[in-house]
Parts: structure tokens; sequence; C-alpha cells
């Protein structure tokens, strides 16, 4: 039977965390993206994960950010061979246990893993085959309760600039990496853009 993340993320009856989702639009023109800053007494969470089509060598990333668009805390990590679905399911949890770990009670959760959103939204069951996948849903499972409150949103890849990088920073790492206050040089510029409300022309696909 396929673990529904629709369940642990958004149905009343398994979480006392209140949860809203909203998924934007898809244009057929090109259109301006960019990183909205949460408001005053939440943090946000940029998550992705990445899977190499021809290796299937796999990392995560993400960065945790305040109302002032301050920098928080970083993260990336090498998963080994998995699939994408996996590696962003493995973002997410990470990024969850960072926010319970410091004492984010208040978290917005955003990824550009259109998909996995969707399901959230149409409460649809998200199947995983993978033994490691289904242990990522039940750890979300028993984490997501553990916040305060809770707001999930999809934005696209040009939104997620830094959680991206983050991503690609881990396939080359040998040990997980924490940032805290401080990114790593070659992801500040994009922080800055991000802080000052950079936008980004998304091209229809």
């Amino acid at each position: 039977m396929p673990l529904a993340i629709s369940r642990c993320l958004s149905v009343e009856g398994l979480t006392r965390t209140p949860i809203r989702v909203s998924i934007r639009n898809i244009h057929k023109e090109p259109f301006p993206v960019a990183w909205k800053k949460p408001r005053k007494g939440w943090t946000k969470l940029n998550f992705d994960g990445s899977s190499r089509g021809k290796t299937g060598m796999a990392s995560i990333g993400g960065v945790f950010r305040d109302h002032k668009a301050k920098f928080l805390l970083g993260y990336a990590e090498s998963i080994g061979k998995t699939s994408s679905t996996v590696a962003e399911l493995a973002a997410l949890r990470r990024g969850l246990q960072l926010a319970i770990e410091n004492g984010w009670s208040n978290v917005w959760l955003e990824g550009d893993a259109k998909t996995l959103v969707d399901m959230i939204e149409k409460r649809r069951p998200l199947a995983v085959r993978s033994a490691e996948g289904r242990r990522h849903v039940n750890d979300i499972n028993e984490i997501i309760p553990e916040l305060e409150n809770c707001m999930v949103t999809h934005v696209y890849r040009e939104g997620n600039r830094v959680a991206d990088k983050f991503a690609q920073i881990g396939h080359r790492l040998t040990e997980p990496e924490l940032w805290r206050e401080v990114p790593p040089t070659e992801v500040l510029a994009i922080v800055h853009e991000d802080a000052n409300g950079k936008v980004v022309l998304r091209r229809r696909r």
C-alpha cells in the first residue's frame, strides 16, 4: 500500500499542525519569479534534492532564513545513488529535523518539486517504492506534528536557487555539512539577491 505524504502533511486527524498549500499557475509566456520572505515570527525552509541521470548519484540541500531574509542555516549532503523523488524527500526530512533541533516552530516549507506539492494539495497518495523513501515519509510523519505551525508551497526553480545551490554543493561532499549564520561564498551572492527581491524570468519549458 503506497504511503501518503498528503496524510502526514494535510489531514487534521493525524496532526494538529495547520497546513496551507499553494501552487502557482503555469504561464505560457515568460513570467517573473522571486523568493519571498516569511512573515515575522516565521522561519522559511527552502529545500531541494538532486539526482544525476547517468550515475544516479544524489544529494540534498536546504536553507533557513527569517522574516528579514537573514541567513540562519544551510545544509548539504551527498546521499549516494537514489531517485530524484527520494532525494526531495530526504532534503525535506533533513530540513524538518534541523528545524526541530533549532527550535523553529513556525516553519514555511518551500520546494520546487511540483509533483510532490501537487500530491499534498490534491490529497493523493505518494507511492514510494524504495525502503529508503518509505523511511523518509515515516520520519516526516513523525516530525510534522512537532511544529506549532507549518505552511507548504511550491516555487519554480528560479525562486529556489539557494537551495538548489546547496544541493549541488552536496554532490562533492564526503560528509554532511552545515553552515550557520554565514553561507559559503558561492551561495552568498544569491542570498543577497533574494533578500533584495531580485526577479528572475522563467520561460516556458
